[in-house]
Parts: structure tokens; sequence; C-alpha cells
């Protein structure tokens, strides 16, 4: 049994305080080992495509396409969705819904490749002739597939994937692959409809 004087005496405040500084911790441990991304944040990413890498983007048309927009007054979100909505057959103006999640929603946060190709499955899956829950459900697969598919190819923040002021080619080796890979994911809407 444990006596009085070697019990840790920890007052209610002194408690309260030291709240904060263990979330934090958590959060920064968390986010350091999100799935397998953390590692990914310590390594360069390439610049260049495998040759197995060439060969998808060279099948896809959207990711051809993308560099048509990629860099030439579009965001990485704003070139994969209008791509997409090309792809898609969809007014090109709704593009502007892709206008704020442009260089990590401007904060160099959560990449613009990712939330374009999001929000391509979310479009795609509204075009389903289907009732609203069963098209939610093939949105919320497609956007499990595609979140899986990221993170083993790259972190989830611009800041982790490009230091600023460095070669934004790792960029738009990233965005013929989100092309790709969205495509292969919403190809199953374009020709169901």
């Amino acid at each position: 049994m444990m006596n009085n004087s070697t019990k840790l005496a920890l007052r209610r405040r002194e408690f309260l305080a030291s709240v904060p500084c263990l979330i934090l911790s958590e959060r920064f441990l968390l986010r350091s080992s999100d799935s397998h991304a953390g590692s990914l944040i310590q390594q360069e990413l390439p610049e260049e495509l495998s040759p197995k890498e060439a060969e998808w983007v060279q099948n896809s048309s959207m990711a051809k396409e993308l560099l048509d927009y990629f860099g030439k007054g579009y965001s990485c979100a704003e070139s994969l969705f209008m791509v997409s909505l090309k792809f898609l057959k969809k007014p090109e103006d709704l593009v502007w819904a892709a206008a704020g999640f442009g260089g990590g929603l401007y904060h160099r946060d959560l990449c613009g490749f990712l939330t374009g190709g999001i929000m391509a499955i979310g479009i795609s899956s509204g075009m389903l002739k289907k009732e609203r829950e069963e098209a939610k459900e093939f949105s919320k697969k497609g956007v499990n597939q595609y979140w899986e598919w990221w993170t083993s190819l790259a972190p989830l923040h611009c800041s982790e994937i490009r230091e600023e002021r460095k070669s934004s080619q790792a960029c738009v080796r990233l965005g013929q692959l989100a092309a790709a890979k969205t495509e292969d994911l919403i190809t199953p809407v374009k020709s169901s409809g």
C-alpha cells in the first residue's frame, strides 16, 4: 500500500494548466505519424515520373491535359478540378468552387491536388442516376480510396510537399498522378452517364 508521502500531488489548477501542453504534444505526435505521411516529410519527393507512372499518365487524358492549366493562372486545386469538369462534361465556370483551395487553402495546408480530387469525386457522385444515399456511399468509397492512395504517395500539406522557393517539379509530378487517379475513380460515372 502506498502512503500519502509517495503519491503525486497535483492540484486541480496545475493539472488544468498542463492540459494544453498535453493536447499539443499529442497532436504533434499524431500528425507526424499520420498514416505513413510522417515518414514522407523527412524525405524528398521525386520530381520525375517513374517509367510505370509515366505510362499511367500517358494513358490518362486528364493527366495530360492538367499541364494546360497548372501553373498557368490555375492553382493545384483549380487545375485538377478543371480537367475533371471537362472530363465529366460539366460547365467550366464551376472551377470557381476550387478557387479557395489553392496554395493549401492559401495557408500551405492541405494540398490542392488532394482537395481538387476530392471535389471531383463529389461532383461525379452527384451525376449518378441513383438515390442520394447510394450516391453518397459512392462518394465516400471514392474519397477513401483517393485518401489512402494519396497518403501512400505524399504528405497531406503543401508545406511538407514543397519548401518555399524550391522547384515545383515534385508538384507537377503529383498533379499528373492525382489527375490519373481521379480519372480512374470518376470514369465509372462518366461511362454510366
